[in-house]
Order: C-alpha cells, then sequence, then structure tokens
C-alpha cells in the first residue's frame, strides 16, 4: 500500500477491481453491527450494481438470519458456536417470510468470520467488525484476492505490516469517513506534491472538557456522541479521542506519510471529513452531512461512485464550519499513539488491546474514565517487544500479554 494507489499516479500491477459494469457480489463482515445493517441498505439501495454473496455475524442470530432470508445469502456464519441454533434461526425467518427452499452455507464459531471472509463466490468484503478480532478476516480476505472494503481500522493497526504485506497496490479501500475523505482527496494530485494529512475530530461529547473535568465522566455521558450513532466501544474511544489516535495510525499505514505530517483537528459540525494539504498551500477537503452510506458505498464499489448514495450539502442555507487545535493535553490518546506506532511493529497491537479491557472496565463501573488512556500509556511503558520481523503469532503474543497486563493493572485501581 502507498499514497500513489489513491492519487492520479497510477501503478501498472495494481489490483485490478471488478469492471463498472458488473454486479459485484459483497460479502459482509459484521453484517449485524453499524457498518453491516447499513451496508445491506447501501446494497439493497443499488441492486443493479451489487449482490450479497455471504454474510458474517455475532450472536445475533435472528437478526443474522432475517437478513440472510431478505438476501438469499449463499454462504452464512456466525460467532455463536451453535451450527445447529443458526440452521433453526434461518428456518424459522425463513417460513416468517414465507421463503421456501433456501438453503445456504454454513459456518458457525470462532472462525467463522474468517471463513466467510475468504468464500470464493464473492468480488468484495466489506469488514464492519469492532476490534482486533477483525484482523484474521482481513487477511484472509487480501489472501483470497478479494477487494477489501476496510471499516475495521483495528486489524490493519494491530497487524500493521502482515496486512500491507498481503495487500496488493489497490486491493485494500478505507472505508472510515476520514481515511475515505483522504483518499478521495489524493486524487487532486500526485504522491510527490502531497505536504501534509489533515484528520479530523468532532471533539466528541467533551469538547473543551479539562483534565480535571473527565475524571467524573460516567459512561453514559460518555456514549453521547453529539454527532455519530455507533457501538459502545468506538462512540468511548470517540469521547477518549483513542478513535482519532487509531485513525492517525491507520492514516500513516494506509497512505504511507510520515507521522510527523499527519494532524488532528476538531471540526464539530463533522462536514469536512478531512482535508489533504499539497506542497503549493492548496488545501483539498471532502464535505458531506455525516452519513456513513457515502464512505461505504464508495469503497464497495471503488473507484466508482455510487449515485445518490447520500444527501449532499444543502447549499442555499446559511451555515458555519470552524475548525481548532485538540487539546493535547487533556486528550493525550494521540501523542501515546504516535510514540507507539514509532516504537515497534507490535506496540500498537498493545495500545488497541490495553484499550479494549480499559472501555469494558469503564463500562462494567470499575474504572474511572481518565483510566482509560492512563492504563494505555502505563502498560506502554512497561512493553518488550519481540526482536525481528512482526508475525502473526508476535502480535496475537503482544495482545495476549497486553491483556494479562491491563487486566492486572486494573483490577488493583
Amino acid at each position: 500500500m502507498n499514497i500513489a494507489q489513491f492519487s492520479t499516479q497510477t501503478q501498472a500491477t495494481a489490483f485490478t477491481a471488478p469492471s463498472p459494469g458488473t454486479i459485484r457480489r459483497i460479502t459482509l463482515i459484521g453484517s449485524t453491527g453499524s457498518i453491516g445493517t447499513q451496508g445491506l441498505e447501501v446494497i439493497a439501495s443499488a441492486p443493479d450494481r451489487f449482490a450479497v454473496a455471504a454474510l458474517s455475524g455475532g450472536h445475533n442470530l435472528a437478526l443474522l438470519a432475517t437478513q440472510a432470508v431478505a438476501t438469499r445469502a449463499p454462504a452464512v456464519g456466525c460467532a455463536h458456536p451453535g451450527i445447529d441454533a443458526l440452521a433453526a434461526a434461518i428456518a424459522e425467518a425463513a417460513e416468517a417470510a414465507g421463503v421456501h427452499g433456501y438453503a445456504p452455507q454454513l459456518f458457525a464459531g470462532e472462525h467463522a468470520a474468517t471463513e466467510i471472509a475468504r468464500f470464493p463466490d464473492a468480488d468484495v468484503v466489506l469488514n464492519g467488525i469492532t476490534g482486533s478480532i477483525g484482523l484474521a478476516p482481513t487477511l484472509a480476505a487480501l489472501n483470497a484476492g478479494h477487494l477489501l472494503a476496510l471499516a475495521n481500522k483495528e486489524s490493519l493497526i494491530v497487524g500493521g505490516q502482515l496486512v500491507k504485506a498481503a495487500a496488493a497496490p489497490g486491493q485494500l479501500v478505507p472505508v472510515d469517513s476520514e481515511h475515505s475523505a483522504l483518499a478521495q482527496a489524493l486524487r487532486a494530485g500526485t504522491p510527490d506534491e502531497v505536504h501534509k494529512l489533515i484528520v479530523t475530530a468532532s471533539g466528541g461529547p467533551f469538547r473543551g472538557w479539562s483534565a480535571e473535568a473527565l475524571r467524573s465522566v460516567t459512561p453514559a455521558q460518555a456514549l453521547a456522541h453529539p454527532t455519530w450513532d455507533m457501538g459502545k466501544v468506538i462512540t468511548t474511544n470517540s469521547a477518549t479521542m483513542v478513535n482519532k489516535a487509531l485513525e492517525v495510525i491507520e492514516a500513516h499505514l494506509l497512505f504511507d506519510v510520515p507521522l510527523e505530517r499527519i494532524e488532528a483537528v476538531v471540526h464539530p459540525q463533522s462536514i469536512v471529513h478531512s482535508m489533504v494539504e499539497f506542497i503549493d498551500g492548496s488545501t483539498i477537503a471532502q464535505a458531506s452531512p455525516p452519513d456513513m452510506a457515502l464512505p461505504i458505498a464508495l469503497g464497495i464499489g471503488w473507484p466508482h461512485r455510487v449515485p445518490g448514495s447520500a444527501t449532499p450539502c444543502d447549499w442555499s442555507t446559511v451555515a458555519s464550519w470552524t475548525f481548532e487545535p485538540l487539546d493535547e493535553e487533556a486528550f493525550g490518546a494521540i501523542r501515546l499513539a504516535k510514540a507507539a506506532s514509532a516504537a515497534s511493529p507490535t506496540h500498537m497491537a498493545v495500545y488497541n488491546a490495553v484499550n479494549e479491557e480499559a472501555v469494558e472496565a469503564f463500562h462494567t463501573g470499575a474504572i474511572r474514565f481518565t483510566d482509560i488512556v492512563e492504563t494505555i500509556e502505563a502498560i506502554l511503558g512497561t512493553y518488550t517487544p519481540e526482536a525481528g520481523a512482526p508475525t502473526l503469532q508476535t502480535v496475537l503474543a503482544a495482545e495476549t500479554w497486553a491483556r494479562k497486563a491491563a487486566a492486572k493493572r486494573l483490577e488493583s485501581l
């Protein structure tokens, strides 16, 4: 992966996306989550462009079965360990819908998402899982030769060089709104004309709060995001700015721009999703009302746009867009992530794993809001990476170590 695949400079060896005249068969990993359900809506709205190849969900078998019956997905997988339970749920959903003869190939258990990701009868895999458990499906999709529309940022951040090595130029397309915006803006110039990437942040529910005030934040307050409707982990990560920290690292890995040339800026309106500053002083921004349908549609249809994906800005009404610097004293997650990314190929695996453990502890009432980032910093300070190039085994070992170290520290708080 490098910046050239998203810019006006092309590569002869780039991954060949499905032609625009064919119906793309889409596999959805995490189909019952926020990205997955919105992805199915995008697919349903453009039947001349997209069809479902396979679905993989978690433990919500009723919703997964309903999705499977509605789309007639040829293959269905679930994290639930019982394949009989999945079959029964699909049979019940089919009967309720008056559908007869639908019998998809089924997968169940911890490896189901990975099996679905490599399912051969697909053109594109949309990975919408939250968390580092998305790494194995990401690698499986790339190794199977599918175009990967990646909303699961953690798999790239944790997998780092492993994911980059597995992806052919042009095979990996970002779905996060910020990185989709950067990919679009980069097409305005060539790689050597790019000076800086600017990743925007809404500021979350605690914009303007002091570090001291943040100590009293409750889980309910952390989940009250002013702009986006997301799941528990991502919404909490947005409140701590860990999500923005992960996005800065993701931009570094996706576009091969040095960390010192990637900045985060607070933009409360969430209309400008990110910007690219070029060497001549020009800044190209991608703007649209906050709606994940647009980056999802562009991701699974890349490099072609899907008409009517989202409502555009209304230029007939008065509007104000503001930008302000991030308070790094109150929100130190980005500073920590940049240091971790520069330290070793597995430091970000530790960063992410500790964060996941700390977020869960916060929502059970075991720790304070500010303990999340403080725990990340503390555990990173005690981590010693293994020597040599990273492998899947060393990445997983780093994660396991981090979760155990985090659990021990969290118990003492």
